[in-house]
């Protein structure tokens, strides 16, 4: 037996990374302003943000330790979506 409704596979996947996107975007809503503070205190480089972050206990969306390529991520988001700090 099959299961699942076949048929509209490319709407529920465009459905999916609608929602992913929009997902990422609330989480650098909250990231943006407290990696706006570390820069303010002098730290500017992505790993010295990401070890900043990681010193301060917090965590990544998935739960995680911040890496370069986390934080490149959040302000690549701000600079394409156009988020405010």
């Amino acid at each position: 037996m099959k299961l699942g409704n076949p048929t509209n596979t490319a709407e529920a996947a465009a459905k999916g990374r609608k929602m992913s996107i929009e997902e990422a975007d609330r989480f650098a809503q909250t990231m943006l302003p407290i990696i706006a503070s570390i820069q303010r205190s002098g730290i500017t480089s992505l790993r010295g943000l990401a070890i900043a972050l990681n010193n301060r206990g917090v965590r990544t969306a998935r739960n995680g330790q911040w890496q370069v390529s986390n934080v490149r991520n959040i302000l690549g988001r701000q600079a394409s979506a156009n988020l405010l700090l």
